[in-house]
């Protein structure tokens, strides 16, 4: 009965993992190259995993070993850091399958013995105490597991796991399905969310019985597979000796000679040697597969009993390969085969010595029974092999494709490619592949295309903001609207006026980073002009006295009544205050103030009362620092007096009498009088513990021409010096450090230097894009010629202004294509500066290809700024290298022009003065220092209310940590925090001999300072970090621990729905008054969850506390209100008829002012009370609200954004529109809304300053680099001296790991892709340019970040670009000179879609689209539903490919509305798409050839992670060797392990062959290969299905539909449906370009299609 009793509850857990499937993200797994997440491996999915490997044959343990290897040296490679679980009871579930067992136990020692990798092997199994608490205290953040077993039990094991570990907010990533590429790996991520945590709660106890029930039954299985095998040996008593007898075994002892013969081979023969063996075909018979069985059992006894054979000390090296199946046949073929018919071949002296001496052993070993001589080795005459008429595969018939490359004649390809192409095999003139390339035949109906005709691109087709007749007063007037908009959205950003710029005749700038020396003799105009400015300065000053003599009074008194807003009115007055002499008397009043205020406080203090209010003597001190940094010259004696006096109160005598010694002499304070005032503890100790914030920040004195709003600091000046210079910079510094400055800076100079050039802005998002536009908008105003513009803006979706204006905004994307575009070199040329903002993009996930692209392709100087960036060094030097190229190019380029011009030709030659005076220097400018502190909270649930503990930074480290990495460059420490590690330090190292030279009071750069700066501070951090570091590489390693370990706080784990407890943490918050906060999650669904979660919350709240009868009273008030307005409308059509009476007159005014004092009530009522709403009100005045409200009226959220915005609370991503965005964005900076949510779309630059950040959702997308980004928004500059960073329900590992871990390296992606190669050849030959856009395009080809420094990466680069082009030579894509032909301008506009744009055009050119686009009847341009939903079905399998898990489709769920599984091509469509595989894949197989020389032989015999090698001398004195390893042919582009298995290069032409199977040294796999299978498997080799979200969307038009059964996210959906109809929109429009036949069915079918698509969108 025992599992029998479980089978529904089985049932019920697969369909809880089945449901979550198809919602599970597939996005890569790390996202840090330098610590990735800490994660966990389950070691029995990692072997199901590559036993079901299809290239992997039974038996071939090397092979096995060998991907085991590759997979794991992936993860490392990419910077995983896991460790792998064998849990015991696992082990049950192999006992059907002996061989797997014995292998997976050797897999285990393997990893254990031969490797670095942490294995563990302790736990029972997954539901153990151990295994939780292992799982508390590592945390890891996912587990690879396989989401079905090799049976239906195995399967119930690993979904115990996944629910297990879903209870410990343990993610799960399903081992089937992933894929991997240059840095990244990608995989199925199922989260863990607390629907399945209270499932695994609800039903704990019954999971543990079915989990015991479910072992007991494996369990059985182990003496039913044992039984037939040793019949009545039980298992206990295996070890004990075999007794029997055995003499009739006699054919049993020549397999035992056949098996010891194999092992020597194995021991002697190297891999280069083993990889040709033969591959025979036939099977054992059947009584030879129950001895393999009891041989693999007999193995795993020797292995799981090591220890029982300690004295035989093994060496575990060979533990990957201690057998060889295909090796052993082959020895037995030839010995009951070929040896019987004659063949006799000699074995070689070493095989035979050493065979002879295995024999003996095992003799040694059976003393029992006599088991005969070595030789001969076969006495029986029993075949062991099944008969079999062709009992060898012959691996040389498999035809591989003719090696050549079709011959070119290119200039462009001899520059790039011309060294290598002596090599190379090339085909002759009249081979038939370069015979058949002179006319590909066109489809009949293809006659009216002109398939060469140049298409427009993006830039033509991208929505132009503003369509229409520039005198057309509707155009007008929306062009004037956008313009108000743009100034007011800019002011929100920054309230700076606009500045008229006038051009200017450019002289080269002096460098104003170096000290002005005085001129000696001014001239007249000069005197003058600095008489003017004195006489300004005065009246100016004049004035500010005026204003302060008014205020004085009024301030003062405030102050005496309440110091605190008294001091607020007087920093508010001093902010605003021009003059430093006014300035200097306010502080002093102020300083008298709080000195009065001190005094009162602590006479007033009873005597029991110890504890003082230190916020006036922050407040006294924060005036002394002032009066002494700033205003010094001012000072007068009696001000020093005074200074002194109040230090001397605060009990700081020291500092007094340095001061003012004859005042402190005097002033004898009794000792009484004295303690009483004193607060008690050493002026340093204070000034860091509760002024951290406070303390000044070194600025410079000096101003700068150049900059008329502010004192710029050093670095920011030599930024200003790189602009005036044409120089370029890698510019890194944290957020809101001021580094955007140099950008503005940068515009500036270029807007003066004349109306034609152009700077360019790339930042990485939209939303950045439509704020640097309206900031540049809001601070230039400049008067242009005719038809010009200052700024635009060129996104994919829209366009403004974009070619004709001098600041180009808009994204790495669209700058491609204006660079790309042959036609458009004249507008790039008057590019005069690039600006990159966010460079880091360049390592990111999405578009980091074209980053590089732009940054290589660019012949003008830049601006690349990033504040996370940790190789900067690496990056210049790259960026370095390119400027020297086109240094070499400028002046190449430079020579032809002159030596034309002088040749008399006369071209137009455009004028470019500026390429000649740019300098192509890169400079790197690093600044690390954050204008305001940081502090990290960890927030905890306690007693159903959320507390904040403080996180000190430094417990996020280790001793190991510092050890070997040292501090993290931008740990920062408050100046709070500096002291709380200086006690901890002095607590737990009672001895410590430096103690008092490093407290604070006797710290060297304190010693007798009154006024401590944040860098006096920073340099004690430094000390107090160097002196730990100390401490534990001099053998202090334990006091060490003990201080980072009670710096630590308690970690709290909180069983709650967090997502509940939400609006509590934002309700302590805005009492803590640390509003306006921005809090991140990572879901869209759950962004927009908690924002509607704490608008509840306030509504339930404000519900709670309305007065009983307000609804009545605003239900009967609105009654009054409708019958007063009916009597209005009555009263004045009676007015308009009959002549006016004055007492008519009275009445209706009556009823108006009745109907105005009751719209007053009920608006009062229905207002929402200030203490239920974040919002500020003050901030915004109802006119601006209600002209941002109006912009999202009819717009999918705005009701909802509106609604929500009331309240003072936002939400924000990457789903939401422009306008809805810019609403959250504008009233968040106004300081209306006060608490957004948001995902990581707002860490890339958006301009949100606030006062916290709170990370409220853990995530893979939380990595070092997000971390930085997010938490740099804390703290508003000018605003805000401390920010504040709070951790809601993050584990502590995971915390502890964002503070100390560096933001990744950028490192290079695969550079090249088909399309962008037949992109780049068309910019060559057709460019307005030529010789420009041939330097151009060798630039790209030439400087990938890949490649740099690395010559063989180079050279198989080039190979590739050679493999590319042959490839669009034979499609017709390109002739055989590399100029673009055919429908080459189709396949470059769907550049996004590769290689789904080149089936497609495939598909158009052999008339298929013609065949089924089909109008209901002739004549009709009208088609059916049913042509146009198989239309829909093959655009879904090209352009809308989503796959779910194989293992979804086993579920049981029934769908209401979608089919959710999107059907096979049709099947003409399907023939034509695998001709077209086919022909790529041989085509990829013979480059595969071609580019294997590359490989790196020494490594390829080497297992990939334990480095065994497999090298050694080939054995040449064996004929049966050599006889047996025959098969040489064919074994040259796979690699060696996985020839082990019968493979071979013909095995290159199958469809989809894995990647690793190709050589792994040589860089390239099969995803370079631009093929496109119709069905992917998994590594299981289940078929993965496609979601059919597109052809559903069209058939039911639901977004609803495809979130209940497609199980997509919302905001995901809507993305993805937008692509595609942006997809179906760009080729409806260009085969309407393309053909000229107004009728042609395909292109009316495609334009129905678009049209009805984009209806069925736009109604979503």
């Amino acid at each position: 009965m025992g599992l029998e009793k479980y089978r529904m509850f089985l049932e019920e857990i697969s369909e809880l993992i089945l449901s979550e499937m198809p919602k599970a993200d597939y996005s890569s797994i790390f996202n840090d190259f330098v610590e990735s997440e800490f994660f966990l491996i389950d070691g029995d999915s990692l072997l199901v995993m590559f036993i079901c490997e299809e290239s992997l044959k039974q038996g071939q343990e090397l092979h096995f070993f060998y991907l085991v290897e590759r997979y794991l040296v992936d993860i490392i490679s990419k910077g995983g850091q896991f460790a792998i679980v064998f849990f015991k009871d696992a082990e049950y579930a192999y006992f059907n399958f002996p061989e797997i067992l014995s292998l997976r136990t050797a897999l285990i020692l393997h990893l254990q013995h031969n490797n670095t990798i942490d294995v563990r092997t302790q736990f029972s199994g997954c539901l153990s105490q151990e295994w939780k608490n292992f799982l508390e205290e590592s945390y890891p953040y996912f587990l690879i597991v396989a989401d079905e077993g090799l049976n239906d039990l195995q399967t119930h094991l690993f979904n115990f796991l996944i629910i297990q570990s879903w209870s410990m907010k343990v993610n799960a990533v399903l081992s089937s399905g992933q894929a991997s590429d240059v840095l990244r790996l990608y995989a199925y991520f199922m989260l863990s969310r607390h629907r399945q945590q209270t499932f695994f709660k609800q039903n704990e106890k019954k999971i543990e019985n079915a989990y015991k029930a479910l072992i007991k039954q494996l369990e059985g299985c182990r003496d039913l597979a044992f039984e037939p095998i040793f019949g009545n040996l039980r298992w206990n008593n295996m070890i004990e000796e075999v007794k029997g007898d055995c003499l009739s075994l006699q054919w049993m002892e020549d397999l035992c000679k056949l098996h010891c013969l194999s092992v020597v081979f194995l021991l002697h023969l190297p891999l280069s040697q083993r990889a040709c063996t033969r591959v025979i075909t036939s099977d054992w018979i059947e009584d030879i597969q129950t001895f393999l069985k009891m041989r693999k059992w007999c193995e795993y006894f020797i292995l799981n009993n090591r220890s029982i054979f300690e004295f035989w000390n093994l060496n575990l090296i060979h533990l990957c390969d201690l057998s060889d199946e295909l090796l052993l046949k082959n020895i037995a073929f030839y010995y009951e085969n070929e040896n019987v018919q004659g063949l006799h071949l000699n074995l070689g002296n070493d095989i035979m010595k050493d065979y002879e001496y295995l024999w003996n052993a095992v003799s040694m070993l059976v003393r029992k029974f006599d088991v005969g001589k070595p030789f001969p080795l076969r006495t029986t005459q029993l075949n062991f092999l099944k008969k079999d008429p062709v009992p060898i595969k012959d691996t040389s018939k498999e035809k591989m494709p003719n090696l050549g490359f079709i011959p070119m004649s290119s200039e462009m390809v001899d520059k790039f490619v011309g060294d290598i192409l002596k090599d190379l095999p090339f085909l002759k003139r009249d081979d038939p592949i370069v015979t058949s390339l002179v006319k590909h035949k066109a489809f009949d109906e293809l006659v009216h295309w002109h398939s060469h005709r140049p298409l427009s691109d993006d830039y033509d087709r991208a929505k132009s903001a503003f369509n229409g007749n520039p005198r057309d007063p509707y155009y007008l007037k929306s062009l004037q609207k956008y313009q108000v908009f743009q100034r007011f959205y800019g002011n929100s950003l920054e309230s700076v006026s606009p500045k008229l710029i006038v051009t200017q005749d450019v002289k080269p700038k002096k460098n104003f980073s170096k000290p002005k020396t005085k001129k000696a003799n001014e001239t007249k105009a000069e005197i003058i002009t600095r008489e003017n400015k004195k006489r300004l300065l005065a009246k100016e000053e004049q004035k500010e006295e005026n204003k302060w003599s008014v205020l004085s009074h009024s301030i003062e008194e405030e102050m005496k009544e309440n110091l605190n807003s008294g001091i607020q009115n007087l920093e508010d007055f001093l902010k605003s205050c021009k003059s430093n002499l006014v300035k200097y008397q306010v502080e002093i009043v102020g300083l008298t103030a709080c000195l009065k205020a001190w005094k009162e406080h602590c006479r007033s203090q009873g005597k029991g009362e110890t504890a003082k209010d230190l916020s006036i003597a922050v407040q006294m001190m924060k005036r002394i620092h002032s009066l002494m940094e700033k205003h010094p010259d001012f000072l007068q004696e009696a001000d020093r007096q005074l200074i002194a006096r109040c230090l001397k109160y605060l009990g700081f005598d020291e500092l007094a009498s340095s001061l003012n010694p004859t005042e402190v002499a005097e002033d004898g304070i009794k000792e009484k009088k004295k303690n009483k005032y004193s607060i008690g503890i050493g002026p340093v100790r204070f000034q860091l513990q509760y002024m951290g914030h406070y303390l000044l920040r070194d600025e410079r004195k000096d101003p700068d021409p150049r900059v008329h709003d502010f004192i710029p600091d050093t670095w920011q000046r030599e930024l200003l010096d790189v602009v005036d210079n044409n120089e370029s910079a890698v510019i890194v510094a944290p957020t809101s450090s001021g580094k955007t400055y140099a950008s503005y800076y940068c515009m500036e100079k270029v807007l003066k230097e004349s109306d034609e050039g152009v700077v360019v802005y790339v930042a990485p998002t939209k939303a950045l894009v439509n704020q640097v536009a309206a900031t540049v908008q809001n601070r230039y105003m400049k008067n242009l010629p005719n038809g010009e513009t200052l700024c635009g803006i060129f996104t994919r979706e829209y366009r403004h202004d974009a070619l004709n204006c001098q600041v180009l905004v808009t994204v790495p994307a669209c700058l491609e294509i204006l660079l790309l575009a042959p036609h458009r070199q004249r507008w790039v040329k008057r590019i005069r500066y690039v600006i990159f903002d966010e460079v880091h993009c360049l390592g990111g996930e999405i578009g980091a290809e074209v980053w590089e692209h732009l940054l290589v392709m660019i012949r003008c100087p830049f601006l690349a700024l990033s504040a996370t960036i940790s190789n900067p060094e690496h990056l210049t030097e790259w960026l370095q290298s390119i400027k020297w190229y086109w240094k070499q190019a400028d002046n190449i380029i430079e020579k032809n022009t002159a030596s034309k011009r002088n040749a008399g030709y006369r071209a137009n030659f455009y004028k470019d003065h500026f390429q000649m005076k740019q300098s192509y220097k890169v400079r790197l400018v690093l600044y690390g220092e954050r204008y305001n502190d940081l502090e990290k909270h960890i927030c905890s649930v306690k007693h159903n209310d959320i507390c904040f503990d403080h996180f000190h930074p430094c417990a996020a480290l280790t001793t190991e940590h510092i050890e070997r990495y040292g501090f993290p460059s931008d740990l920062m420490l408050s100046p709070r925090e500096t002291i709380q590690l200086y006690d901890t330090m002095f607590e737990f190292w009672k001895s410590w001999p430096r103690a008092q030279e490093l407290c604070p009071e006797n710290f060297i750069h304190f010693k007798n300072k009154i006024v401590i700066k944040k860098m006096d501070a920073r340099k004690y951090e430094e000390s107090l970090k160097a002196e730990l570091t100390n401490w534990i590489k001099n053998g202090n390693v334990e006091e060490a621990k003990q201080v980072l370990r009670n710096l630590s706080p308690k970690p709290v784990s909180s069983s709650e729905n967090m997502i509940q407890m939400f609006p509590l943490l934002v309700e302590k918050l805005r009492k803590m008054e640390k509003l306006p906060a921005l809090i991140f999650l990572f879901k869209l669904g759950a962004v927009e969850k908690c924002a509607r979660s704490v608008c509840t919350f306030l509504e339930e709240k404000q519900e709670r506390e309305r007065p009983p009868n307000a609804d009545k009273e605003a239900y009967d008030m609105a009654n009054k209100l409708r019958k007063i307005k009916k009597s209005i409308e009555k009263q004045k059509i009676i007015d308009e008829k009959s002549q006016k009476k004055p007492r008519k007159m009275d009445k209706s005014l009556i009823h108006e002012a009745e109907h105005n004092s009751l719209l007053k009530i009920l608006e009062k009522n229905l207002e929402i009370p200030p203490e239920f709403t974040y919002a500020d009100r003050k901030t915004v005045d109802s006119e601006l609200l209600q002209m941002v409200f109006d912009r999202v009226k009819f717009l999918r959220k705005g009701a909802e954004l509106k609604a929500l915005a009331e309240r003072g609370i936002g939400y924000h991503h990457r789903c939401l529109f422009a306008k809805e965005k810019q609403l959250v964005e504008i009233l968040f900076r106004k300081g209306f809304i006060r608490v957004v949510t948001a995902t990581g779309t707002l860490a890339l630059g958006i301009n949100m300053p606030c006062k916290s950040v709170v990370f409220a959702q853990n995530s893979i997308y939380l990595d070092a680099l997000n971390y930085r980004q997010m938490s740099g928004r804390a703290g508003r500059r000018g605003q805000d001296l401390l920010g504040d960073v709070y951790f809601f329900d993050i584990p502590f590992p995971k915390i502890q790991k964002l503070i100390k871990s560096n933001v990744p390296e950028l490192r290079g992606q695969f550079p090249f892709s088909i399309t962008l190669v037949l992109r780049l050849m068309v910019l060559a030959s057709r460019g307005d340019d030529p010789e420009d856009a041939q330097a151009k395009v060798l630039s790209v080809l030439k400087h990938s970040l890949l490649s740099f420094k690395q010559p063989k990466t180079m050279e198989m680069l080039k190979l590739y670009f050679l493999f590319s082009l042959q490839f669009l030579v034979k499609e017709g894509y390109l002739d055989q000179e590399g100029n673009p032909m055919g429908f080459a301008g189709l396949v470059s506009h769907l550049h996004y879609h590769e290689p789904s744009n080149l089936v497609f055009v495939s598909f158009l050119v052999s008339g298929l689209f013609h065949n089924l686009c089909q109008p209901t009847h002739k004549g009709s341009k009208y088609f059916s539903q049913d042509v146009m939903e198989k239309l829909v079905l093959v655009l879904a399998n090209l352009f809308g490919r989503r796959y779910i898990p194989a293992k979804f489709q086993e579920s049981t769920v029934k769908f209401h509305q979608s089919k959710v599984f999107l059907e096979d091509l049709p099947e003409d469509f399907n023939a034509a798409l695998h001709e077209y595989n086919m022909q790529i894949t041989k085509d990829f197989a013979s480059f595969l050839l071609i580019v294997s020389k590359l490989a790196d032989m020494k490594q390829e015999y080497q297992l990939p992670l334990s480095k065994i090698n497999f090298t050694g001398k080939e054995c040449e004195d064996s004929q049966l060797v050599s006889h047996l390893m025959s098969c040489k042919e064919g074994r040259v582009a796979i690699s060696p392990f996985v020839c082990l298995s019968g493979n071979s290069d013909g095995d290159l032409l199958q469809p989809a062959t894995p990647s690793h199977v190709i050589l792994r040294t040589i860089g390239i796999s099969h995803a370079q290969a631009p093929v496109l299978w119709p069905h992917r498997f998994d590594s299981q080799g289940r078929r993965m299905p496609l979601n059919a979200y597109a052809l559903d969307f069209y058939k039911h038009g639901s977004l609803t539909g495809l979130v209940q059964d497609n199980r997509m996210n919302e905001g995901d959906a809507y993305e993805l449906l937008k692509d595609f109809s942006l997809t179906l929109q760009s080729i409806s429009v260009s085969l309407r370009e393309l053909c000229e036949n107004e009728d042609d069915n395909v292109v009316l079918a495609f334009e129905q299609l678009s049209k009805t698509f984009s209806e069925k969108f736009n109604k979503v």
